[in-house]
């Protein structure tokens, strides 16, 4: 299902309808599911309610792209059925068809998701989350669920979900990471169809001020070796309040992960990263996406026929600072058309990309943006406290929840006394990346107006580059 023209420019009309980040077309969406590339289409599926703009009974929403920033809506993929309403998930393709689900040739796409049985839970049962399957013979343009479903059952756990599977090659089987309670579990089959655990992960690591949901695991090379990251999103606890990505760095033998150190790691510091996981299939490149927007407001965001967005795609990367592992995180571009801003350098033209050089750590400095009404958000920097923060106290919309208005802020882990910042600007968040990503915050705001205005307080010396999307 593709937009028409006329559809499209109603949807930019939309107060906060962002123009180079996804939205769904109407009604609810919140984690990312299920992402992967084929024959050069980027695929994300989503938690998606199409009937309200709250969350509620969950289906996977579907869109496609070949530069991750246009989007063409698709049909909805996966609706609730018998067994509960479609919870996150991932998707593989199962090249090898050891599923045996391929037929005539056809390479199956699977589907891997929690199913949901609100009924039960109701009831006051403890097993209403299953693991189930679907798949897809047809480029994942239609889906068809497996009789065999839940082909992992619940073994009498509350919180039991969010499968990211994938193929461990040195073992020769699938693993599944699964989020439980405020732990991991893995689990591993030779088709999909069973699975065997083999270990947990978790119980006296990591930031534990909420449940864990949405993990990931997957690796990374750093200097020609090879490292495990974990993925833990982590709802409520983060470092800014509500929702966060969390991370650990470590070994993978097949079997069990062990981290390397006991830190507690954050992928995104800003208020509204969550559910952030990676895309399948993308070869050498690590590839993520997160949901853009915190439970702790997330159903009371002043948009009307739509609700939330997911971030820019990011490239992930290890690095070492002062001996200390982090994640690294950049905008990642596929064929994007940008040129750049020429006109008075006081307007601003969103969407846009800000990026500053030769940024001593030493000089404090700070971006403005503002509209008429002098509503503005602050992007600033602390030399004394070696921190970053973005106050949206003065954005506008504000008072639909008492979480929302603040300061939010994230250190500075630069062993490099010259640092550079990427800024991301849609008509309704900012995405910052500092220090050649190791240190990432996402905001989303609400002016009454859009900000028209930017002003940049910097020391000399910074060379400054402004772009716009095409």
């Amino acid at each position: 299902m593709f937009l028409s023209d006329s559809l499209r420019a109603q949807e930019r009309q939309e107060a906060y309808r962002p123009d180079i980040h996804f939205t769904p077309q109407k009604g609810w969406m919140n984690d990312p599911n299920g992402m992967f590339l084929l024959d050069g289409v980027y695929h994300i599926f989503y938690q998606h309610h199409p009937y309200s703009t709250v969350w509620g009974p969950m289906h996977w929403g579907h869109a496609t792209s070949r530069d991750l920033i246009h989007w063409e809506h698709q049909p909805i993929a996966l609706y609730p059925d018998s067994l509960g309403t479609i919870f996150s998930g991932s998707i593989v393709i199962d090249k090898e068809n050891s599923s045996g689900l391929g037929v005539n040739g056809a390479v199956p796409i699977i589907a891997i998701f929690t199913q949901h049985d609100q009924l039960s839970a109701d009831a006051g049962k403890v097993n209403f989350q299953t693991q189930g399957i679907a798949y897809s013979l047809d480029g994942a343009k239609t889906w068809i669920k497996y009789t065999g479903n839940p082909v992992l059952r619940n073994p009498g756990i509350r919180d039991f979900r969010d499968p990211k599977v994938f193929w461990h090659e040195q073992s020769k089987r699938w693993i599944m990471t699964l989020a439980v309670l405020d732990r991991i579990h893995f689990y591993s089959s030779s088709n999909l169809l069973q699975w065997d655990k083999l270990s947990e992960f978790g119980v006296s690591i990591g930031a534990h001020g909420g449940v864990w949901e949405c993990p990931d695991l997957f690796s990374i090379p750093y200097n020609g070796d090879t490292h495990w990251v974990l993925l833990v999103n982590l709802n409520p606890g983060g470092p800014n309040g509500g929702s966060a990505t969390q991370y650990f760095i470590g070994s993978f033998d097949g079997k069990d992960f062990r981290a390397y150190d006991t830190l507690t790691r954050w992928a995104d510091y800003g208020p509204d990263e969550y559910a952030g996981v990676t895309f399948h299939n993308t070869g050498n490149k690590r590839i993520f996406m997160g949901w853009m927007s915190n439970w702790s407001y997330a159903n009371q965001v002043p948009t009307r026929s739509w609700r939330s967005a997911l971030t820019i795609a990011r490239e992930l990367n290890l690095d070492k600072v002062n001996g200390q592992w982090v994640l690294c995180s950049r905008p990642y571009w596929v064929n994007s058309k940008e040129e750049p801003i020429v006109t008075d350098q006081s307007y601003a033209s969103y969407p846009q990309r800000v990026r500053l050089d030769n940024l001593s750590v030493n000089q404090s400095f700070s971006i403005v943006l503002q509209n008429t009404k002098k509503e503005n958000l602050t992007i600033a920097f602390d030399a004394s406290t070696r921190t970053f923060s973005i106050d949206r106290r003065f954005s506008g919309q504000t008072q639909f929840s008492t979480g929302f208005a603040g300061i939010h802020t994230a250190p500075l882990v630069s062993d490099s006394k010259q640092i550079d910042l990427e800024l991301i600007i849609d008509q309704a968040s900012v995405e910052l990346f500092a220090d050649r990503g190791r240190t990432v915050m996402t905001s989303i705001f609400f002016p009454t107006e859009p900000f028209s205005l930017i002003r940049y307080s910097l020391p000399e010396g910074v060379k400054k580059q402004e772009y716009r999307f095409k």
